[in-house]
Order: structure tokens, then C-alpha cells, then sequence
């Protein structure tokens, strides 16, 4: 608790953005809830200070000079060390390509500027308890180190999946959906359902399109055939499932 009482959040954030105005207002309100904020002017030097910090969180635009945010978060996906950090793309509102774009690189999360800054720490705020609760365990993941559903494996120690014996790369975000799933296998839930307990966001936020886009990328990495998905399907007008073992032989 800080001195008046109010809970002093925790982590350490990379802030990547060419408009310096725009990072000092993130920087103070973030660094007023307790965050702790390095910020990078271009992708280069925001991949120096990750490789050299390791912070908690990324917060990346995508338009910079020297190197974008797309091709940041592509190397940060392929270091080991940093291949776990969770990524929150700062895009134009008008150029969905690039939420796409990012969500396909491997980001966990978007905002579309101009944003209010109380949505911003919010979201903050939801990717690092992820991050914070992977670190810290729980006592049902200590007890289900494993889980396995059909074809696929989930090892928790080693954070992997496995699909038939080969590792899937999964950005941390769909790694908490799989998860979430092979806890739950048969079970239906719907896009809002998914943003509130498998990434911890407030019921207000309505962005389904984050949802959906997560649950595309997966299927492209784990589905036979993407168009007609025998482990992750979805029921129309409900949401999403994961099958069990007995009903993806049907």
C-alpha cells in the first residue's frame, strides 16, 4: 500500500513510441500507479533495452523510425528470454491492418490511439497478472503440472504444447487460452466470458475482435485444416469449445 492508502501496482514496462508527448503522458500515469517505465524512442534501441532489462511488459507502436513495432515484437517472439513478455500494439483507429498484423506477429493485446488513458492502465494492469501469477504458481497448476485433452499436451513447468509430440510456439496469450480450455474441456464460452477469466479484463470491455483473432491464430497453428477446426470449434451464437478426445473422433 502506498502512503494514502492506495495499492501500489507492480511491474516493469518498455514503453516503444516515436511521439514523445504521448510518452511522457503513459509514462506519468503509469508510473503514478506504481509501474516502472523505460521508455524507447525507435525499435532499435527498444530491443537493446529489452535484451539488457527484461521488463515485464512491452508497449509497442507500430509505426517508428529504424525498425517498426512489427518487426520489434518478431524479434522479441524469437528470444528465448523474452519470448514470454507480453506485447500491447499501440495502433492508428483507422488501420485495422495493423491490429491484425500485430495480433499475427504475436501480441497479446491492442489499443487503438487515441485512447483513454484509464483503458490503457487497465489493460496494463490485466496483462501484468498474468504475468505475475505465471510467476507466482497456484496451487491448481501445481497440482496439474500436465494436462492432456486428445492430441494435445499442456506441460505447465515447461510452459509448452504439445500437439501429437511437437511443440507449438504460443505468444502468451494464447497460452493462457489453451490452458484455460484443457481446464475446461467441452465447455462453452463466449467471447466476453473469455475476456474476463483467461485474461482477467473488466466487464465493461467489449473488444470480442480480440477474442476471435486469438482464437484464429491458434487454430492456424494447431487445426489440420483451420476452415473446419476439429479441437477448437465454434458453436454459432454461443462461443468457443475445446473437444474432448472422444468427440474430435467423431
Amino acid at each position: 500500500m502506498g502512503a494514502a492508502g492506495v495499492k501500489v501496482e507492480e511491474g516493469r514496462i518498455l514503453l516503444v513510441d516515436d511521439e514523445r508527448d504521448l510518452v511522457w503522458a503513459i509514462k506519468h500515469s503509469l508510473s503514478d500507479e506504481g509501474y516502472e517505465v523505460m521508455e524507447a524512442y525507435d525499435g532499435v534501441e527498444a530491443i537493446d533495452i529489452a535484451r539488457r532489462h527484461r521488463p515485464d511488459l512491452v508497449i509497442l507502436d507500430v509505426v517508428m523510425p529504424r525498425m517498426d513495432g512489427f518487426a520489434v515484437c518478431e524479434h522479441l517472439r524469437r528470444d528465448v528470454q523474452l519470448a514470454s513478455v507480453p506485447i500491447l500494439f499501440l495502433t492508428m483507429r483507422s488501420a485495422v491492418e495493423d491490429r491484425i498484423r500485430g495480433l499475427e506477429e504475436g501480441a497479446d493485446d491492442y489499443l487503438a490511439k487515441p485512447f483513454d488513458l484509464r483503458e490503457l492502465r487497465a489493460r496494463v494492469k490485466a496483462l501484468l497478472r498474468r504475468t505475475h501469477g505465471r510467476e507466482d504458481g497456484s496451487a491448481e497448476q501445481a497440482a496439474r503440472s500436465t494436462l492432456v485433452s486428445g492430441e494435445l499436451t499442456l506441460d505447465m513447468a515447461q510452459r509448452q504444447l504439445l500437439l501429437r509430440g511437437n511443440r507449438v510456439r504460443l505468444t502468451p496469450a494464447e497460452f493462457a487460452l489453451v490452458h484455460y480450455f484443457m481446464c475446461h474441456p467441452g465447455e462453452v464460452f463466449s467471447g466476453r466470458e473469455l475476456l474476463q477469466q483467461v485474461w482477467g479484463y473488466p466487464a465493461s470491455m467489449v473488444e470480442s475482435g480480440l477474442v476471435r483473432w486469438h482464437v484464429k491464430n491458434l487454430r492456424d497453428k494447431l487445426e489440420p485444416d483451420p476452415a473446419h477446426p476439429r479441437y477448437l470449434c465454434t458453436l454459432r451464437a454461443h462461443g468457443y469449445m475445446l473437444r474432448t478426445s472422444q468427440e474430435a473422433e467423431v
